[in-house]
Order: structure tokens, then sequence, then C-alpha cells
């Protein structure tokens, strides 16, 4: 679980300060954890297809973040 919650951050905001960061990954790990357990040690990118193909179950602060990230 714990590495999941270095994954979200970095997927959604590759570029950002660690301190921007942390919104991110607290809108995103419980959905994470619900919809995309099955991918979670593949890697970044595989999380974030998940969530993308997961997008009208996810809760609305996660899809914010990725909306606001072009995702």
């Amino acid at each position: 679980m714990s590495r999941i919650l270095l994954m979200i951050p970095l997927a959604l905001i590759a570029s950002s300060a660690s301190a921007q960061q942390q919104p991110g990954h607290d809108a995103c790990a419980r959905d994470v954890s619900r919809h995309c357990r099955a991918v979670m040690n593949n890697g970044d990118s595989a999380v974030l297809a998940c969530l993308k193909q997961n997008r009208t179950r996810l809760s609305k602060a996660c899809d914010k973040v990725l909306t606001e990230h072009g995702q």
C-alpha cells in the first residue's frame, strides 16, 4: 500500500514540487485501492490508465485532480 502512496503523485504531478503532490495523493489514494488494486504493482502509467478507465466511479476529488492535470 505504501508503494501506491508514492505512485499517484508521481503519475499525476511529476514536475510539481513535493509539497504540491500531496493533494493529488490524498484525493486518489482511496480510489486506487478500490478500483485499481490489480495494477498497483505495474507502474505509474498503469495506475493512471486504470483511474481513467474508472473515471465515472472515482471520487469527485480524484476526478478533479485528474482534470486539473490534463488527464
